[in-house]
């Protein structure tokens, strides 16, 4: 009797042990739940520092901007100043200079009161727009779309459209009026560009008219891109108007990979050139090596080659 209460004995021991062991592989040990939480508490403090450092530099990166406008608008005031007493004290030029005197002062009070007040850092704006390529994208090849771009000139209610066909050999779409293209010849998708917008403010703001030459509608674009926008910090061009290509060199992009689904410096540049030339446009955007980040390539079908087609489609006829 002594040893079967013994064995029973020794058999509520191991299950009471096996039961501790299942209940600390449970819980885990207490020195890994204590180091968790220290490590967790730990990234939570890290995590909100740099949530401040970022609001902080955001803010430091407002004033900044606010305060370089606003040196220009006193300066541009002071040369006013400078101007007007000038022009009292010199008779004969003081017509030329009370006239630069009220530029200067129109502008300098215009600049400081239309100073911007709120700055969209660029890294918000590259994550928009990360989210809207890549859902344009996974469109595009749910539809088993072709890689080819094509940017068209359109029209009043669309500035630019870009095209994207479902097969290589696809015929242009002359005034396409949907999104989705179902026609067997054209077949695809008509999109409205990330560039339309930026050409738009990019138009309003030229002081000439918009170049219809390759070469002077290239420098505008880069400009526009470089100088208005601040989308790249360099852009180069190479312009070749008899083969009908642009290429533009881009470094250091404001908005990542220029690669990607209709990306705002690639499309600007290619809805530029296709409004400028009123042409379509076709793109290709690979990685460069040297200097540049990116090129940009666009290449139009060159004037005497649509007028040689032309003419032999007359003479068919």
């Amino acid at each position: 009797m002594s040893e079967s209460n013994a064995a029973y004995d020794s058999d509520d021991d191991s299950t009471a042990t096996d039961d501790q062991g299942q209940k600390r592989d449970r819980d885990g040990d207490p020195d890994q739940n204590r180091n968790r939480k220290q490590e967790l508490v730990r990234l939570t403090a890290e995590n909100e520092l740099l949530a401040e450092e970022n609001d902080r530099l955001r803010s430091e990166y407002a004033r900044a901007r606010r305060s370089q406008y606003r040196t220009s608008a006193t300066a541009l005031v002071g040369l006013g100043i400078l101007a007007l007493v000038g022009g009292l004290l010199f008779a004969d030029v003081r017509e030329t200079l009370f006239v630069l005197a009220a530029i200067g002062l129109f502008v300098g009070v215009v600049t400081y009161y239309l100073t911007p007040t709120q700055f969209v850092s660029a890294d918000v704006g590259e994550r928009v727009y990360t989210n809207l390529a890549a859902n344009e994208a996974a469109i595009a090849g749910e539809l088993g779309l072709h890689d080819e771009r094509h940017y068209l000139p359109g029209d009043q209610r669309r500035q630019g459209i870009l095209y994207v066909p479902q097969h290589p050999d696809a015929e242009l779409p002359t005034d396409p009026t949907t999104t989705f293209l179902t026609a067997r010849e054209d077949r695809g998708l008509a999109l409205e560009t990330t560039g339309n917008a930026l050409f738009e403010e990019f138009e309003r703001t030229l002081t000439a008219e918009l170049a219809t030459t390759p070469s002077t509608l290239a420098s505008q674009a880069v400009d526009g891109l470089v100088e208005q926008f601040e989308l790249a910090r360099s852009v180069e061009p190479d312009i070749d108007a008899e083969a009908g290509r642009a290429t533009f060199a881009v470094g250091e992009s404001a908005f990542g990979p220029v690669d990607r689904f209709d990306h705002p410096i690639a499309s600007f540049l290619a809805v530029t050139v296709a409004i400028g030339l009123d042409r379509p446009v076709s793109l290709e955007v690979v990685p460069a090596e040297g200097g540049a980040d990116w090129l940009v390539t666009c290449r139009w079908e060159p004037a005497a080659v649509s007028e040689q087609s032309a003419e032999s489609g007359g003479d068919e006829d």
